[in-house]
């Protein structure tokens, strides 16, 4: 079996065509904050991680997801899953090497399956971070990333094979079969989801929030904002963790969230879930019911970036 280099989820990195609208919503009404800034170009961080930024954007003529990135421990970790990816014949992008991002590090870049770029870097500083306070209804962290993928199968086989990331549990439909696969590199119950869907794109990202009353006035917050909410306010039980799905400006999904579940890794056995129960879905039954419609919200358009790196 792959040994686990991969640590844990560093950010995820947009391309929009309305760098100056998406990045209102990110700062005004999400509440990351936006440092590093140029042309085009920014990036975001939680007030409560330690990462130097949890989501980049980026302007361009096309929608995207630029890349994903995961963190490893060290610069022999990363020179290891870069030589394992290129020995399996998976396509790198860029050799392991001195990023010129913010907080710098050592990382490289390749293709996944279905043409997403992935990055893997060690040794990123530490950004000056603080504890998110009682009542204060902003991201602490990126939670995880969801992908939509037309092959998710493939896409669960390959994550499991070349960087060994653990099924946590899979969601299913009885006419429908397997639809959700969620996979983690820590104790965290996921740190991505793969979703079946007609096309590779996001599903989503999700933020986690301090605590309950901090979720729920973030969710108020938004919903008095006018920002279009497409499911919850409620608690799944697969991750056992609080769910408001909303859209951003482009049509992203965005999530905010609290209380994952974290796991014993050495003695959790992943469980089928079977959505079409209510309880499945929202063990709270305070969310609108899930439907067709609202899972095709999150379907997104169809990703202008498969095997197209970003130039940035």
């Amino acid at each position: 079996m792959t040994q686990r280099l991969i640590t844990h989820l560093r950010h995820v990195d947009l391309a929009v065509p309305d760098h100056a609208k998406q990045l209102d919503f990110f700062t005004s009404t999400w509440g990351l904050t936006a440092e590093h800034s140029d042309s085009g170009l920014t990036f975001l961080a939680a007030e409560g991680s330690p990462e130097q930024y949890v989501v980049r954007l980026r302007e361009a003529t096309d929608k995207r997801v630029d890349l994903v990135s995961f963190g490893a421990a060290t610069a022999a970790d990363v020179d290891t899953l870069a030589g394992q990816l290129a020995a399996d014949g998976v396509q790198l992008v860029s050799e392991p090497g001195t990023l010129q991002t913010p907080g710098g590090g050592y990382g490289f870049r390749f293709f996944d399956n279905e043409g997403r770029t992935i990055e893997i870097s060690s040794d990123v500083a530490v950004r000056r971070h603080r504890a998110v306070e009682e009542g204060e209804s902003i991201p602490v962290r990126l939670s995880h990333v969801v992908l939509n993928s037309a092959d998710p199968e493939g896409t669960r086989a390959f994550y499991e094979r070349h960087l060994a990331f653990a099924l946590s549990d899979t969601l299913f439909h009885p006419r429908m079969g397997s639809m959700m696969w969620f996979m983690r590199v820590n104790s965290w119950h996921h740190s991505m989801a793969i979703a079946r869907g007609p096309h590779p794109s996001l599903h989503h990202a999700s933020f986690e929030l301090r605590g309950l009353d901090e979720y729920m006035r973030g969710t108020g917050r938004l919903m008095r904002a006018g920002v279009e909410k497409i499911w919850g306010p409620g608690r799944h039980k697969a991750g056992n963790n609080t769910f408001s799905y909303f859209l951003d400006p482009h049509g992203n999904t965005v999530e905010y969230t609290t209380e994952l579940e974290q796991l014993d890794e050495d003695t959790w056995h992943p469980s089928m879930h079977d959505f079409s129960d209510p309880e499945v879905t929202d063990q709270w039954g305070t969310a609108n019911a899930m439907d067709e419609f609202v899972a095709a919200r999150s379907f997104n358009d169809p990703d202008k970036g498969l095997f197209v790196a970003p130039p940035v």
